[in-house]
């Protein structure tokens, strides 16, 4: 995906100090139903070869950030990291 927002590119270890909103960040259905696909491909990436995404996401002051890490596992409501770090699903924008 092309984004022309910059970002604050932060670590891993720093998502837990984060707060977040509670509303979804994506309106659309389809856009929500393409982040739950690309979140599980990534997943699969992350487990059988270990690869790295960048995920973009928004903190509850709405300021884009993104995270280079690998997916562990995704649940209904979150993407799990290395560490039992997560994020909220819905403050997720896409990955790459």
């Amino acid at each position: 995906m092309n984004h022309t927002t910059p970002s604050c590119i932060i670590q891993k270890e720093d998502i837990p100090t984060l707060k977040f909103s509670k509303t979804e960040i994506l309106q659309s259905p389809r856009k929500r139903s393409l982040r739950s696909y690309y979140l599980d491909r990534a997943t699969k990436l992350g487990n059988l070869l270990k690869n790295k995404v960048t995920i973009y996401f928004k903190d509850h002051t709405d300021q884009l950030m993104q995270v280079n890490t690998t997916i562990w596992a995704v649940t209904t409501d979150f993407v799990v990291l290395k560490q039992g770090i997560t994020i909220p699903k819905r403050s997720i924008l896409y990955i790459d």
